[in-house]
């Protein structure tokens, strides 16, 4: 992010093929903390937050912009970055998401990419994005927009059932898809990037057609 000057994490050069998914070390002389979006507490080991830097790295500030620049750095220097990642027990970096593409069910953040991975390698997936459902009881719940590797797939409903069960083996049972649709394709710009504000659009009408 350009926030961040020329860079905030490398690999090291020895070590990086040893740790695929991730993208390096902080880099010395910045600071790297994983926080709690909600309670703005740190985080341990393994444990997803947003990645927050400091260091010389880091902008002063956006020009004539005091409100977004106090929305990005904090008093003491920290540097909101809007990605969510967690560091290993190495120190290695894993960036999974993006803060506002977070799912909030009841207490917990869910990352769409995380389940959209696990959903892509079950053999029967074609294709997968995830995006928040409203839902009255949790706030928001885990819909997955499915596309089959076979589309002439009679049975669809058994096919569900056992994506969901290979998918509660993959993830924490806070993070289970609660909602799930066959589609045809994923939206996705040219460069392979799933849009997903159209899907969103899409599930709050919904929800907003069965609650008027």
């Amino acid at each position: 992010m350009t926030e961040l000057g020329a860079g905030s994490v490398s690999p090291p050069a020895d070590q990086a093929a040893d740790k695929p998914g991730t993208v390096g070390w902080g880099v010395p002389g910045a600071e790297l903390r994983i926080v709690d979006p909600a309670s703005g507490a740190e985080l341990g080991v393994g444990e997803l937050g947003e990645l927050w830097f400091r260091g010389p790295n880091v902008m002063k500030g956006y020009l004539r912009e005091a409100a977004a620049t106090a929305a990005t750095i904090t008093d003491d220097g920290w540097c909101r970055t809007g990605d969510v990642g967690h560091v290993d027990g190495d120190g290695f970096v894993q960036i999974v998401d993006r803060l506002k593409e977070l799912i909030k069910y009841k207490a917990y953040h869910v990352a769409p990419a995380e389940l959209e991975a696990a959903l892509i390698s079950h053999p029967l997936i074609a294709d997968a994005a995830v995006v928040a459902s409203p839902d009255e009881e949790a706030g928001e719940v885990p819909k997955a927009f499915l596309v089959l590797q076979d589309q002439e797939t009679a049975d669809r409903e058994d096919v569900a059932k056992q994506v969901m069960a290979y998918l509660a083996e993959q993830v924490a049972p806070y993070k289970r898809v609660r909602r799930y649709e066959f589609v045809e394709a994923i939206p996705r710009t040219p460069s392979g990037k799933i849009v997903r504000r159209g899907l969103i659009e899409r599930e709050r009408s919904a929800a907003h057609a069965s609650h008027p």
